[in-house]
């Protein structure tokens, strides 16, 4: 392996590098608010369920690809390719993933940004800065632009030390600290009044609310949290050691992607029925639930607030949760591109780093100074469009294009005598087959 790429040191610094990019906002207010929207509990069911039917093939698609090539996903599909047609669709998947993972980072940023303002805010009000809490608060340009920035720059930080003092040293002391605050916030919020009929929402599965739509909506969650078809699984892949066991290890990714957003669920369904024992509007006025960021910039400094001054302190645990979740998947969104500038640009790593961030951030401000005409176009086009056509075409290359020998080859690699397991008779053909067409019916479906 050439010296700037680096390489993880240990199982758990992949273990929580992979799953900090798994766990993001996504997990901690998309899960929660999809399982409000979508059926309370019979969406969980059905989301642990697909987990393990969608997300972990695709992963194991990626993470296989990755540590084969040992390069970025335009090199890596290029070079697993047969001939100059694969060779080419390889090129423009792995240039399409480069693309999406910037857009997704472009407005990424922004959303954490105001993760960041927010953790701010309850400082400025113990310090009596009232003026400074509301623009804090507030939704201008200014603001955006300003935490926009600092996000923008704390990730950037992260990436210009590497894979072994950068992504992994953060990610493990990141994850800990993401995982204790969630369970103290837990703690709390289940105390108070309103919160067993959350849980008991959040719990309690009602079947007669199966339908073919919640199972299509479980199933793009599932493959959408674990930061599936941008190739920042891939790239991860890339720096494992060949001594590890593929298959053990991306089973684990998904327990704990799947464990935090479960038990992120256990946190925020409690606190929406919490908000509204105090007095607080969770659904809007078409009598939909209030999701997104509507949701944890409205509902739930709402629910601070009627907490008088323990409120500040609860404030602080929870937005300091959500600024590092965003960090953990940050950090792997902008490693696509900048591994890229790396290895076929020739560029330093900490020369590409700053470079490919400032790109990013010039995308994110021109979303910031257009917002209401670009921020959904954006969201929609990356996440709607991008990441599933890109998990098909990932899923397409590893079933049906890269030599099956090959394949197997490498994932013997840290597992002897796998074609001898259960792993090695199922995932191939099902890789091949079921993973394309069940991705293929969310897009569908997301699309009408």
């Amino acid at each position: 392996m050439s010296a700037p790429r680096g390489q993880f040191s240990s199982n758990i610094g992949f273990l929580m590098a992979a799953a900090g990019s798994a766990v993001g906002l996504g997990n901690i207010w998309g899960f929660p608010t999809n399982v409000a929207a979508n059926g309370g509990a019979a969406f969980v069911l059905a989301y642990l369920v697909l987990a393990f039917l969608l997300a972990y093939p695709a992963l194991m698609a990626e993470l296989t690809i990755g540590r084969h090539a040992r390069r970025n996903m335009v090199q890596a599909l290029r070079g697993i390719a047969t001939g100059p047609t694969s060779r080419f669709f390889g090129g423009l998947a792995g240039f399409g993933g480069i693309v999406v993972a910037s857009l997704i980072l472009s407005f990424y940023a922004i959303v954490a940004g105001w993760m960041v303002a927010h953790l701010v805010g309850p400082f400025a009000s113990l310090a009596g800065a009232e003026g400074a809490v509301e623009w804090l608060t507030g939704n201008s340009t200014a603001r955006n632009l300003t935490f926009t920035a600092i996000f923008s720059g704390m990730t950037m930080l992260i990436i210009a030390s590497g894979v072994e003092k950068g992504i992994e040293r953060w990610s493990t002391l990141l994850m800990p600290a993401l995982i204790v605050l969630l369970l103290l916030l837990i703690v709390y919020v289940l105390t108070q009044p309103g919160a067993m009929q959350g849980l008991e929402a959040y719990l309690m599965p009602d079947f007669s609310l199966f339908s073919p739509q919640l199972m299509v909506s479980a199933m793009g969650q599932a493959f959408f949290s674990l930061s599936l078809g941008v190739g920042t699984m891939l790239i991860y892949g890339s720096y494992l050691s060949r001594q590890e066991s593929l298959p053990r290890l991306g089973a684990l990714v998904t327990l704990i992607d799947v464990g935090i957003a479960f038990t992120a669920g256990l946190l925020i369904l409690p606190a929406m029925y919490v908000a509204q024992e105090a007095g607080t509007r969770i659904y809007a006025d078409s009598g939909e639930l209030i999701a997104g960021p509507g949701l944890i910039l409205q509902v739930l400094p709402a629910l601070f607030d009627t907490m008088g001054t323990a409120g500040l302190f609860v404030a602080i645990a929870f937005f300091a949760l959500m600024v590092i979740a965003s960090l953990t998947s940050s950090i792997s969104m902008l490693e696509v591109p900048v591994a890229f500038a790396i290895e076929n640009l020739n560029v330093p790593r900490r020369l590409a780093t700053p470079l490919v961030g400032i790109i990013i951030f010039a995308i994110s401000s021109v979303i910031i100074f257009n917002f209401d005409a670009l921020f959904g176009l954006v969201v929609s086009a990356s996440t709607e469009f991008g990441q599933p056509l890109l998990g098909v075409a990932l899923c397409i290359f590893a079933g049906w294009i890269w030599r099956r020998d090959q394949l197997l080859a490498e994932l013997r690699e840290g597992h002897p005598g796998i074609e001898h397991t259960l792993f090695w008779k199922i995932w191939p053909w099902y890789v091949r087959i079921v993973c394309p067409l069940l991705i293929l019916a969310a897009f569908v479906q997301s699309v009408m």
